[in-house]
């Protein structure tokens, strides 16, 4: 399984806010801008708890089970792969979606002035925190749920000559 590069997710972010901002400004020539939900950081924020409960609840095992602890539960690797898929998973949607509304909230800007505008813009702000904290934790949890390298095989991969 390859790790979640950061460029990737700094590129879906950047390319979602350039369209969204692109997007936001085009419908609202056109006709009225559609609101930001209240939902969205709701949504965003739970999903970051659930993946940091996880990776914090997986440290934990492992920790146990590196140490020998008597009656320690085990980590199941399909488990572990699981978690890590469902990590990526949300990283690469936090990062589309804090993209989203991160342009939606560059433009909404503009329009301070009017107070539901500027509830939108802070709803939109607070997607783009909530969303990074998505990303935060997927890779705490891809990092809590890495394989340590194996010490005795060459890195060069030639065996080594008795």
């Amino acid at each position: 399984m390859r790790e979640l590069r950061i460029r990737v997710l700094a590129g879906v972010f950047v390319v979602a806010g350039i369209l969204s901002w692109a997007g936001a400004r085009l419908w609202n020539s056109i006709g009225t801008l559609p609101s930001v939900p209240l939902a969205a950081p709701v949504v965003l924020a739970l999903i970051a708890v659930v993946l940091l409960s996880t990776a914090l609840s997986l440290r934990a095992r492992l920790r146990a089970q590196r140490e020998r602890r008597p009656g320690a539960k085990g980590v199941d690797p399909l488990m572990a792969a699981r978690a890590v898929v469902f990590g990526q998973a949300s990283a690469l949607v936090a990062a589309l979606v804090a993209g989203m509304y991160g342009g939606t909230g560059v433009f909404l800007l503009e329009l301070l002035d009017i107070p539901a505008r500027r509830d939108q813009a802070i709803y939109a702000g607070f997607s783009v925190v909530t969303g990074l904290g998505v990303i935060a934790a997927a890779i705490f949890l891809e990092r809590v749920c890495k394989l340590p390298e194996d010490d005795d095989q060459d890195r060069s991969g030639a065996e080594p000559v008795a």
